[in-house]
């Protein structure tokens, strides 16, 4: 299984990096995307279970299935998993083991841009979506809307050609632009499509809060930084803060985090 590009072996330090936010935007995305009683509900690229714990805490769906590629990170949401209701499976996103129509509605948090053939995965969630269904995801604006990131890769950029690289190709990624994970509903088949922009604060209690996950980070974050010699990482570290700081006293921050989002109809 090759399908994504995202370095996932870590649950843990993916929870500190994105998994504290995570679930404040699955709670958007559900009520964009909407929830009936009774809705068995797959949740593609589940990561360590943010979306799946925010719809087991809803009383209307009667199964909930999530499905990733890494191994750590459904381990991870298994022994976090309380709910009957709640299934995870490690599974290819371009790929997935299931009969068709055998799901209400297939949802996808932060995961479609990662995955190296991203149509063929919303193809897969049509697939397994019975007809009159809905299928949904969202994704981060990278380039636009996720402040965190640019203060991160901007500050990079400017001291290393490398990571001015690693921010073009991650930001290049495809579903990240205006209108990209729309268009793409529609080419995979679905009907009724329709746009949202979906925002959520992340907020900081000081800059060690906003650097220690992103110094163990998963996924191009940690790629590019585990990459980095000690003192070329510490260079990079104080012009972070200095970024961080902005003319004020260490403390707390909050920074706005936008995400495009899609749903359609099977």
């Amino acid at each position: 299984m090759t399908s994504s590009t995202y370095t996932a072996n870590n649950a843990a330090a993916y929870d500190r990096l994105m998994g504290r936010w995570s679930p404040l935007l699955a709670e958007q995305l559900i009520g964009f995307a909407g929830l009936d009683e009774g809705d068995r509900v797959l949740d593609l690229g589940c990561g360590t279970g943010s979306l799946a714990f925010a719809l087991a805490a809803r009383r209307a769906p009667s199964h909930i299935l999530g499905i990733d590629l890494s191994e750590a990170y459904i381990a991870a949401a298994r022994a976090q998993a309380q709910d009957p209701r709640l299934e995870f499976r490690r599974g290819d996103l371009t790929a997935i083991d299931l009969p068709d129509g055998s799901f209400d509605r297939a949802y996808s948090l932060l995961a479609l841009n990662f995955v190296k053939q991203p149509l063929q995965a919303v193809r897969e969630m049509g697939r397994v979506t019975r007809a009159g269904g809905t299928i949904a995801a969202a994704i981060w604006d990278f380039a636009g809307g996720l402040t965190y990131q640019r203060l991160f890769w901007d500050t990079a950029a400017a001291l290393d050609p490398e990571a001015d690289k690693a921010r073009g190709r991650h930001y290049a990624a495809a579903l990240t632009w205006p209108g990209e994970l729309d268009a793409a509903f529609a080419e995979a088949g679905a009907r009724d499509v329709a746009a949202a922009s979906l925002t959520i604060r992340m907020r900081y209690a000081d800059f060690a809060d906003y650097w220690q996950p992103i110094a163990n980070a998963q996924g191009p974050v940690g790629d590019y930084v585990k990459r980095l010699e000690p003192r070329s990482l510490s260079v990079l570290a104080g012009a972070v803060e200095r970024a961080y700081l902005a003319g004020r006293p260490d403390g707390p921050r909050s920074m706005t985090a936008t995400a495009w989002a899609a749903k359609g109809r099977v």
